[in-house]
């Protein structure tokens, strides 16, 4: 943890908030630290299609019923 926070110029704490998952983290910084371990092109898996979370987000979708048609006279 201290070669890999030392390298990517960030503390060790701010490492173990990544590490935890943190909110708070930038993006900059999670950059900076899969620059330091290699993973770079990993950062565009961050954008990348979860198909496994779309079908869950799917199953909670309430569908509306359409409301009557309006004919015109």
């Amino acid at each position: 943890m201290d070669q890999v926070s030392e390298r990517a110029g960030i503390s060790r704490p701010t490492l173990s908030s990544l590490e935890k998952g943190s909110p708070s983290i930038s993006l900059g910084i999670i950059l900076q630290v899969l620059l330091v371990l290699g993973l770079e092109k990993d950062i565009l898996l961050l954008a990348d299609d979860d198909i496994l979370g779309r079908k869950i987000q799917d199953a909670d979708l309430t569908v509306k019923e359409r409301g009557p048609k309006n004919t015109k006279k």
